[in-house]
């Protein structure tokens, strides 16, 4: 298998998506996983409810900092980069922190990895880079463009820069569905912003199978992206509360937010090329070994939105048990 033997380090790791890809690394065959994230008191608590401890290593670092980076990241053959700020209101009134581990913080990596002979580099991006409106957004879309541009050095280093790009990971930390359900739990009201926004829905299963294909399948430069559903915020509302008397209140639009999101917008629409379940979207710059893999792209029709993917509520209702959410 291709994660044999190998040494990967995640960063985020103790975060919704790092702690099951670690677990799927170790399933996987991994020779080591080492776990890099600020969060003591989580690196605690994961080594208590992960097995396969003699395989998982936990190092304190924040990805502001190069040596902490360097330090962590020897003898590593493969780099899945989780850590963020991503609260996209939280990152409106805070841009300079923002930018300091979104965009610095990624270019520490590139170095580190670079220098020590990093073999593959993924990335996770969101939707909210595309035409972004955000400080989050437009701090992921920098992150995006950094990893192309990583692969463009002629010195001679052999890792591969990839993204992948995620709508809402159900349930992760700072998704809307568990702080409807607690809104929920203690009787409402429900304050959904405007409930004829739309959002993508990616499980967590989908968006660590996503990372994983793309670090066997890219060739450096390349966002990855799969075919997701989406709903509208009053839709997830509704089947949240079912048939309980709760209130739900439209409290209106918050700072950075937009109504519908995009995973591909129409100028990358060109560029793009179906690939398995999903897209890959090629960068504009001349990368030899992506023409060299994919060749003539024939692109496609248009933007991907949220507002063309739309489930029902009955298809909502079972994406939602079948995740342990209703």
């Amino acid at each position: 298998m291709y994660f044999d033997h190998k040494r990967v380090l995640v960063t985020g790791g103790t975060g919704s998506f790092g702690q099951l890809a670690v677990r799927r690394l170790l399933e996987m065959g991994a020779k080591e996983v080492r776990v890099f994230s600020r969060d003591e008191k989580k690196q605690w608590e994961m080594v208590q409810n992960l097995p396969g401890k003699g395989r998982v290593s936990y190092v304190i670092g924040d990805i502001r900092n190069l040596e902490s980076v360097r330090a962590a990241i020897q003898d590593i053959e493969m780099v899945f980069h989780a850590a963020a700020l991503k609260y996209v209101p939280k990152c409106e009134f805070n841009v300079y922190e923002t930018v300091l581990t979104n965009v610095i913080g990624t270019a520490n990596l590139v170095k580190a990895s670079k220098e020590a002979s990093v073999g593959v580099f993924v990335a996770l991006s969101t939707d909210k880079a595309v035409l972004p409106v955000n400080a989050y957004g437009m701090s992921k879309a920098l992150m995006e463009r950094l990893l192309i541009n990583a692969n463009m050095d002629l010195g001679g280093f052999p890792t591969r820069f990839i993204s992948v790009r995620y709508g809402n990971v159900i349930g992760s930390s700072g998704s809307v569905i568990p702080f409807f359900k607690k809104q929920i739990d203690v009787g409402g009201p429900v304050t959904v912003t405007n409930p004829e926004m739309t959002r993508f829905w990616f499980t967590l299963d989908r968006a660590v199978a996503l990372a994983f294909n793309a670090a066997i399948l890219g060739v450096g430069g390349e966002v990855f992206v799969s075919k997701i559903p989406s709903s509208t915020l009053g839709d997830l509302a509704a089947v949240l509360v079912g048939d309980q008397d709760i209130e739900i209140k439209v409290i209106g639009t918050r700072p950075g937010e937009k109504v519908h999101e995009l995973l591909i917008s129409e100028n990358e629409a060109h560029r793009t090329t179906e690939i398995m379940d999903g897209f890959a979207i090629l960068p504009q710059l001349p990368l030899p070994a992506i023409g060299a893999s994919y060749g003539e792209c024939e692109g496609i029709a248009g933007a991907y939105s949220s507002r063309d993917t739309l489930m029902s509520r009955k298809e909502l209702s079972e994406l939602l048990a079948q995740e342990g959410w209703l």
